[in-house]
């Protein structure tokens, strides 16, 4: 599944009223870290697809989300599920702790992907 982009305005129904898990990622253009993990991200989201959707918020085109999850780094990843923030997690990791954070949240990878560890 491909990276979806969110705003402020489609958050509530892309992210909170998803029925999967929603990975959101606030990041900005000029962010290093942020394009660091943006690969990572892109092979979770092919990978995972059917369990996790991947979401992305740039935080200069849409402030309101983040203030109101009170994003003060950037990267922070956060893991919605249920309608509400399930974890969160604050600057660039590695593919692999990425997808350890994911089981460890409850969204399990398929043992049977290449590289890719279940929980």
């Amino acid at each position: 599944m491909a990276i979806v982009k969110v705003t402020d305005e489609s958050f509530e129904q892309d992210v909170l009223k998803s029925g999967p898990p929603v990975l959101v990622d606030f990041w900005a253009e000029w962010c290093g870290p942020c394009k660091q993990i943006a690969p990572a991200l892109e092979q979770i989201a092919l990978e995972l697809g059917d369990k996790v959707t991947i979401a992305k918020v740039n935080i200069e085109d849409s402030p309101t989300t983040p203030s109101r999850y009170g994003v003060r780094g950037i990267p922070t990843l956060m893991l919605f599920k249920d309608c509400q923030m399930a974890s969160m997690k604050v600057g660039a990791m590695p593919k692999a702790k990425l997808l350890e954070w994911l089981a460890e949240s409850g969204v399990a990878a398929d043992a049977s992907l290449p590289g890719v560890a279940s929980a």
